[in-house]
């Protein structure tokens, strides 16, 4: 399997939540299974039901946190520098309207746009990887073409 790059942040995220999940919520939904048993018919107990729910998404979950934890990759973003690579920090300016944005370029576990969390592998990261401050990119997203500025690179 290929290694799964992560920040030290998206590594500690993880393990923190895989820790949650099985201290916290798998005994809890256990409990709420138990409980709902005591209830009598099964086939028409939506509590049982919806616990049973639960719990398959609970495991599905520390499977998948499992697997990603045993793949990562941890690099540690602030002994980097240069060009941009994964754990850069980038501020942006759009070209077309000067609206600013800065971005964290992370592995695909911790992405998450809202937050400036940049999936690696997205349009906007490939096109960005390599560059340097002062360069400008062409980006090919689903709603046309866009341009930016790099304005500055970090890693913190």
């Amino acid at each position: 399997m290929e290694k799964v790059p992560v920040t030290p942040r998206g590594f500690k995220a993880m393990d923190e939540e895989l820790k949650q999940l099985k201290s916290v919520e798998r005994p809890a939904v256990i409990r709420a299974i138990a409980e709902a048993r005591e209830h009598g018919d099964l086939s028409e107990n939506a509590e049982y039901h919806a616990a049973r729910e639960q719990q398959s998404h609970i495991e599905g979950r520390i499977k998948e946190l499992e697997g990603l934890i045993g793949l990562a990759d941890i690099i540690d973003v602030t002994r980097l520098k240069g060009s941009i690579k994964f754990g850069a920090t980038v501020e942006l300016v759009d070209e077309d309207t000067d609206a600013k944005r800065t971005y964290q370029i992370v592995g695909e576990p911790e992405a998450d746009i809202e937050r400036g969390l940049l999936n690696i592998k997205s349009p906007i990261a490939r096109a960005l990887i390599g560059k340097e401050e002062g360069d400008s990119v062409e980006v090919r997203t689903p709603g046309g073409t866009k341009s930016y500025e790099i304005l500055s690179v970090k890693y913190i």
